[in-house]
């Protein structure tokens, strides 16, 4: 960081950007999936995050798959993921074979007799990140053969008070269908003001350990002296 120290002109900003990247970095997504767990346990019949779909794949349902996502991003076709599911189901699934890749939902739930899967990611993806997902979704109801609920979630939106208009996810997803953003996520799998509550909770956190984390910040800051 001495660079950083001596363009900003000020120890204690940039060892509180250090402190704060090292916890965003520690704690990763894992925090959304633990958190989105405990949430969902409280409506849903049983509930797990790493959860392994299992099921084969096979080569009509890929192709199926493949082009819906080229349709979808040469644009000719719009976002209808209850279509595009159900022209997954439609494909063939005979000779069906095993793929590793892809198989691993971030969060599963069962709630009200209905499978619901998620994919839980950074909220600024590139457009690949998008594409893969958008596949990883679809292929997701390739493997179970039946209807099921796939979304990919983003645990806030970047652009609040502005709606999420990243132009990556244009014509691959659409909020509030296939892609849940901040509210829309939380409040799905616990209900209305959840994400307002929990909000509130990590408030209640930050405030219980901000001398704490001061005292740190300023630890990490005579660190930095010298430079």
């Amino acid at each position: 960081m001495p660079f950083l120290v001596k363009l900003i002109q000020d120890k204690e900003k940039v060892a509180a950007y250090s402190f704060i990247h090292s916890i965003s970095t520690s704690l990763g997504m894992s925090i959304y999936e633990d958190v989105s767990k405990v949430i969902a346990e409280e409506t849903a019949t049983e509930c797990f995050t790493k959860y392994d779909i299992g099921g084969v794949i096979s080569e009509e349902q890929k192709r199926v798959i493949d082009n819906i996502l080229v349709g979808l991003r040469n644009k000719e076709r719009q976002v209808d993921i209850q279509n595009e599911i159900a022209e997954v189901l439609k494909a063939n699934p005979a000779n069906g074979k095993i793929q590793k890749d892809g198989k691993i939902a971030d969060l599963y739930m069962l709630r009200d007799g209905v499978e619901h899967y998620f994919e839980i990611k950074t909220a600024k993806p590139n457009i690949d990140v998008f594409t893969k997902s958008k596949s990883k979704l679809l292929e997701w109801v390739a493997r179970k053969r039946k209807k099921i609920n796939v979304f990919l979630a983003f645990p806030y939106n970047p652009y609040y008070p502005n709606l999420y208009d990243r132009f990556t996810v244009q014509g691959l997803m659409k909020p509030g269908e296939d892609l849940l953003i901040g509210e829309q996520y939380w409040d799905y799998i616990g209900g209305k003001n959840t994400f307002t509550e929990l909000l509130e909770l990590f408030d209640v956190v930050g405030k219980a350990y901000k001398e704490k984390i001061a005292n740190k910040i300023a630890e990490v800051a005579k660190t930095k002296q010298n430079f």
